[in-house]
């Protein structure tokens, strides 16, 4: 029996995903602020506003970080049938999960520039996945 043959999920499908899990971390966002006002207090200016910036960052970054590392999918990517794997087709360690997410947010603070190559990748892949090697692919229902 042969392996079976990676297929890269379409833009359209990794756009909803992106959208749903967008959702998602919202809510994740939403519960976490409230702890670390609760210790800033008013964190609308100054170093407080900083500090809770990094505190959503570094919240984000475990959420993520956790559900790629561990099975390599979002509640979002289960729904939409997209996982995250190595180059190789394996699973993703922590360190690359957290890596990835870091190009992401660098791709991202470039106008999206990470997330618009995939245009123009030869594989549909976004940077951040060229960077951190690592790819998307589609799940086939079980």
């Amino acid at each position: 029996m042969s392996p079976p043959v990676w297929r890269s999920p379409g833009i359209a499908r990794r756009a909803a995903c992106l959208l749903y899990d967008a959702l998602l971390i919202t809510a994740v966002v939403f519960i976490a602020t409230f702890p670390a006002l609760a210790v800033l207090g008013d964190a609308t200016t100054g170093f407080r506003r900083h500090l809770l910036q990094v505190w959503v960052l570094v919240v984000v970054g475990a959420y993520l970080g956790w559900f790629w590392s561990r099975g390599g999918q979002t509640l979002a990517m289960k729904t939409w049938r997209i996982r995250l794997e190595g180059e190789n087709g394996g699973p993703v360690a922590p360190a690359t999960a957290l890596r990835r997410y870091a190009f992401a947010l660098a791709g991202t603070a470039f106008m999206g520039a990470g997330f618009l190559w995939a245009i123009v990748d030869r594989d549909r892949q976004f940077l951040h996945d060229r960077l951190a090697r690592t790819r998307l692919a589609s799940v086939d229902p079980a």
